[in-house]
């Protein structure tokens, strides 16, 4: 199986880098800026399912407030390819908190839509988030 790496570099504007981390990382305020369930186990070892289970995978490394790495994978998956890795850092930047998005392993024939679903389903649903 062929893979991508996807970059990103995205700014939610109002947001202090802890509080972006934890609606990424607490169940409640994942599912509340997506607007679809989410379960999150917040502990290195732990399994998470976000879009009602649309996403699946494990906690690999959790930095507080600053970084966030997994074991990612959605259910058009390639059968039996290897998940993904998802890398997040936060950082206090002027006008909010700066995201980085490091997604390595993306299966080449669905990297296109990932990487706009980035967009789509994360980054704008959490600008919107924070605005309130």
């Amino acid at each position: 199986m062929k893979v991508k790496t996807i970059k990103q570099r995205v700014v939610i504007p109002n947001a202090r880098p802890e509080d972006v981390y934890r609606a990424y990382v607490d169940s409640q305020k994942h599912a509340e800026f997506t607007g679809a369930a989410a379960s999150i186990e917040p502990a290195v070892g732990g399994r998470f399912m976000a879009w009602d289970g649309y996403i699946t995978g494990k906690i690999l490394e959790l930095e507080e407030g600053k970084r966030v790495v997994q074991e990612w994978k959605t259910t058009e998956w390639p059968e039996g390819g290897a998940p993904s890795r998802v890398e997040l850092e936060f950082k206090a930047a002027m006008e909010g908190t700066e995201i980085t998005l490091v997604h390595t392993g993306v299966p080449e024939e669905g990297a296109a839509a990932y990487d706009e679903g980035w967009f789509e389903f994360y980054w704008d649903p959490m600008k919107l988030h924070f605005e309130k």
